[in-house]
């Protein structure tokens, strides 16, 4: 059995500095660690229970098939704050039938972000007689 200590999401940006900008000053996501010089140095920030690290470059933009799923406390405050900033709002929040509130934005890449706010009725939350 392989005994998971940590783990991260890996992306390689097309243009590593808007990356950079993007998630650190525009979603404002704290920085971990950094590592290596130049363009294509790495930066490792927190994303809750994990980490996100955007380092190197691509030539290619990700695949569709990729998205990041990062919960927040209030996705109202969150989705005013983004735009603010003038991040590109995919789909402003919205109830799902399944409960959750999703709110849908794009790195510079197109890499798809869903901002998930778990309402305290949610199951998620609290699962009666549990």
């Amino acid at each position: 059995m392989v005994h998971v200590l940590s783990g991260r999401t890996l992306l390689r940006p097309t243009d590593p500095e808007r990356s950079r900008v993007f998630y650190g000053e525009q979603l404002g996501l704290s920085v971990y660690r950094e590592f290596g010089t130049g363009p294509e140095r790495g930066t490792v920030y927190f994303l809750g229970g994990g980490f996100l690290e955007v380092s190197g470059r691509s030539e290619t933009r990700p695949s569709p098939a990729v998205a990041l799923w990062m919960q927040v406390e209030d996705v109202e405050s969150a989705h005013d704050e983004l735009r603010a900033k003038g991040v590109d709002i995919v789909r402003p929040p919205v109830k799902e039938p399944w409960g959750l509130i999703e709110m849908w934005i794009a790195d510079p890449d197109g890499t798809r972000i869903v901002l998930v706010q778990i309402p305290a009725d949610h199951p998620l939350r609290h699962r009666p007689g549990i």
